[in-house]
């Protein structure tokens, strides 16, 4: 069960409307790293949780909290949206027709789609997409990708709040910057509990770690001969294993396996090499040959 209290986490108050701006605003709605999404991820999280008590109530904290980002924004986004498209189109018109005339004032969309309201897009109108999330019941796994949500959101809130100098505007983008930098450090601090708890222990960090291929899991392959990856930590050393790092340079194929499928099915009429100079029918050469032997029998026919 959800409840909804009719006030918003925190205020959404513009200091005018900016329909231009509302356009970009959309990508920190729906866009792949949006709060649409890191909203849908936690709640699937959340709903797939099998760990009662702290695990699970975290996730759903956290996912219920980012509903409300959601209105938030979307909250925002409308207000910004308050008398366009022609307020918006006047003030285009005066300070560049050309402007105007190309993208009409403001995301045609936001008129046409929503009647001045938000979508759940990208900025670029593209719909969100459930692709997006991650959920996969392991909760290790799943926090690190939430870190790295976390990371992503709170970048593009970064560059999106230098594109205004709304005052209101800024000091919403504010208090989600704060948000995005507490709930990263939430999920790094989660992994490190879920470590102390146990729950990697046989998990995922060393599952089927019987059957890999030991030179394998400890080495660093470069593939350029004026590589310096060499002197990072992740090639020397011990391994997070406890293994020792082994660099190899100008890495060569460990196999003479090349990369060529098997012969195709005849009816699929692929070009394949087995077929070089034999001209079968139902290949270009056979073709080929076939047209060259149908000329020559018109010309004997001619000459007789």
């Amino acid at each position: 069960m959800f409840k909804h209290v009719d006030y918003l986490q925190f205020q959404a108050k513009p200091e005018k409307p900016d329909a231009f701006f509302a356009a970009k605003l959309q990508e920190l709605i729906g866009g792949q790293f949006g709060e649409m999404t890191v909203m849908m991820q936690y709640l699937w999280q959340g709903w797939s949780c099998r760990v009662p008590g702290k695990y699970k109530d975290m996730i759903m904290d956290v996912a219920t909290e980012e509903i409300g980002h959601v209105e938030m924004l979307t909250t925002m986004l409308a207000r910004l949206l308050e008398g366009a498209p022609s307020e918006t189109t006047e003030k285009a018109v005066a300070a560049n027709p050309v402007l105007a005339a190309v993208i009409g004032g403001m995301n045609p969309q936001h008129a046409i789609v929503t009647g001045g309201g938000p979508m759940p897009t990208n900025s670029q109108g593209v719909p969100w997409n459930a692709g997006y999330i991650v959920a996969s019941g392991n909760l290790l796994a799943d926090f690190r990708s939430n870190v790295s949500a976390e990371a992503q959101s709170r970048l593009q809130t970064s560059r999106i709040y230098h594109m205004t100098d709304d005052r209101g505007v800024k000091d919403m983008l504010q208090f989600n910057l704060a948000r995005d930098t507490y709930h990263q450090q939430q999920w790094l601090l989660g992994i490190e509990q879920l470590i102390e708890d146990g729950f990697t222990e046989s998990g995922i960090e060393n599952s089927n770690g019987e059957h890999e291929k030991d030179f394998a899991r400890r080495t660093f392959y470069s593939f350029d001969p004026e590589s310096t990856a060499g002197e990072g930590r992740w090639a020397r050393g011990q391994s997070l294993l406890g293994e020792d790092l082994e660099y190899v340079p100008d890495a060569q194929p460990l196999t003479d396996d090349k990369p060529l499928g098997p012969a195709p099915d005849p009816k699929l009429f692929v070009t394949y090499a087995g077929d070089m100079g034999k001209g079968k029918p139902g290949t270009g050469a056979g073709a080929h040959g076939q047209g060259v032997a149908n000329v020559v029998n018109k010309i004997k026919g001619a000459l007789d």
